[in-house]
């Protein structure tokens, strides 16, 4: 059964990844992002954080290991973090952060290692070009932001 739809997954995708990307961009992001925000204490919050950069606010998986956040990107908009420091805001367990991110260097047995614990059940037969970049955000003492500044605050709460 589980490879049936692997199958109809792989199916769609080289199909036409337009089509998978408008499908999460309109229906399955704003039911996780909705979910994330009402339910911050939820089954689904333990794994998804919504991610704010550039005016765009995405539901991300995530590991988070002391001061430092790890998202794995599986889209072209980790461009966005190449070769820069990004200013984000989080929502993690409904507590607000804002830092920066940025993509993680070049350093394969870095990223495999973080990917091990981020996605565990990832395939190892996944070809190259289908593995997610690894983005590194990196909290310091003053990134939590309770009340957050009112204009981060009504942005990540409406989007």
């Amino acid at each position: 059964m589980r490879l049936k739809w692997v199958a109809i997954i792989v199916g769609l995708l080289a199909l036409s990844p337009s089509l998978v990307g408008v499908i999460f961009s309109l229906v399955i992001n704003p039911i996780v992002s909705a979910e994330l925000r009402n339910n911050p204490n939820g089954k689904e919050a333990r794994e998804a954080m919504l991610l704010t950069f550039e005016g765009r606010t995405l539901p991300v998986n995530y590991l988070k290991e002391g001061n430092t956040v790890f998202i794995g990107v599986d889209g072209r908009w980790w461009r966005a973090f190449a070769g820069r420091s990004v200013p984000v805001s989080m929502i993690i367990g409904g507590q607000v952060y804002a830092c920066f991110a940025e993509l993680a260097a070049d350093d394969p047995a870095y990223v495999k290692d973080v990917f091990s614990r981020l996605r565990p059940t990832t395939p190892d037969w996944l070809p190259d070009w289908l593995n997610a970049q690894l983005v590194v955000i990196t909290l310091d003492s003053k990134a939590s932001v309770d009340g957050a500044d009112s204009k981060t605050a009504s942005l990540l709460s409406k989007q």
